[in-house]
Order: structure tokens, then sequence, then C-alpha cells
């Protein structure tokens, strides 16, 4: 990144470092998650840091291209978790 505001990378590093602290704290949460609709959310908010991951990605090398691969990743975990969501309904609630 040649912007010339110092500035502008460090918070770019920084997201970074919060992102990754982050999914790291979440994959610790999927490993521990006593029910499996905790590890589905620990899933759907691991893909939700990627995005953010991503877009950072985007922002720090002015590339566009992965602002629309960060909407296909949200396109593609959305409809799974629609689907796990329904397969869950019908598993646990519908007895």
């Amino acid at each position: 990144m040649n912007t010339g505001i110092p500035i502008i990378e460090y918070a770019v590093n920084i997201a970074f470092a919060l992102l990754a602290l982050a999914m790291i704290l979440t994959f610790v949460r999927l490993a521990l998650g006593p029910t499996l609709p905790d590890r589905i959310v620990a899933l759907d908010l691991i893909a939700s840091q990627a995005i953010g991951m991503v877009i950072t990605l985007a922002f720090y090398s002015g590339e566009v291209i992965y602002v629309d691969i960060a909407v296909f990743i949200a396109l593609i975990v959305f409809i799974g978790t629609v689907a796990i969501s329904k397969y869950l309904k019908r598993t646990y609630y519908d007895k």
C-alpha cells in the first residue's frame, strides 16, 4: 500500500490482529460449545470474521475484486445457515 499515510497502515494491521484474535477465540468456542446450535453459531461467526478479513484485505490492497469475494462468501454462508437452521428445527423441535 503506497498511500503515504502510515496511520492507515497501522489501522489495517490492528484490524487484522483483532480479527485474528476474535477468530481464535471463536475457534475455542467452537471446540467447547456444549450444543450443536452453539457450534453452528460459532461457525457462522467465523465466516463473518473471514468476511471482515477479506474486506480489510480489499481496503489494504485497493483491489475491488476482494469485495466481490466477500459478498460471495456471505451469500454461501447465509444459505448454509438457513439450511442448517431448518434441519435443527426439524430435528430438535418437531418431535
